[in-house]
């Protein structure tokens, strides 16, 4: 992975999101707010991907981080054919910042496509908004609860869907992107040489027993 290359992307990146902060008009985070936000990948039943990297900048525009130790990218076996509102990849270690994000940019390795993605994700003012202020629900221990914690699904063709995690037994909340764009092959920017994946070995028995009969993608993603 060549550095400058992402030195650049990221600083044009802090360039969009310090206008769209000081556009968005957006209240500062209350006292009682989170003081992290967390995120999380996981795939379709059968279907794996694996995030490799991963840069997110936050509402500001004041802070990048980079990741190149992510949380694992889970298979949730309730999803199956299409997308649901309510599976939700468990929380880790390492998938967190400390504000809501603006952009989150990521390689991933679809095990399925065989295949190397590249994912940029704007959230618009109003989901940073929602992520920043109390559910109208609280959570299983009574407390005042927050939409803090993301959700990105990884499905075939590097299709990807984002949700903010329901509080208790509520539904996920399925949100669109002010911006959502994949990349591969010839068109990736950063992710070219991050992987060091080997797609040539084929699916293990269990993708191979999924997908027997099915078409591609195997669902409606």
């Amino acid at each position: 992975m060549e550095i400058k290359r992402l030195a650049g992307l990221i600083s044009l990146l802090t360039l969009t999101a310090c206008h769209s902060a000081g556009q968005s008009g957006a209240a500062p985070a209350k006292s009682d707010a989170p003081t992290e936000w967390k995120f999380n990948f996981f795939t379709p039943k059968a279907l794996p991907a694996m995030v490799t990297f991963a840069v997110v900048l936050d509402e500001s525009g004041e802070w990048v981080s980079r990741y190149v130790t992510l949380n694992s990218t889970p298979a949730m076996s309730k999803v199956v054919g299409e997308w649901n509102d309510t599976s939700r990849a468990p929380s880790g270690h390492w998938n967190r910042v400390k504000y809501p994000p603006r952009h989150i940019f990521f390689c991933w390795d679809s095990i399925i496509d065989k295949k190397v993605y590249e994912t940029r994700i704007t959230f618009s003012a109003a989901d940073i908004e929602k992520m920043k202020q109390p559910s109208k629900y609280k959570d299983h221990s009574g407390n005042v609860a927050y939409y803090d914690s993301i959700q990105i699904g990884l499905a075939p063709g590097g299709k990807v869907a984002v949700w903010l995690d329901g509080i208790g037994f509520e539904p996920n909340y399925r949100i669109t992107p002010s911006a959502l764009t994949t990349l591969s092959g010839d068109k990736l920017e950063i992710c070219k040489g991050v992987t060091k994946s080997d797609f040539s070995y084929g699916y293990d028995k269990d993708i191979k027993d999924f997908i027997k009969g099915k078409t591609y993608p195997y669902g409606s993603w």
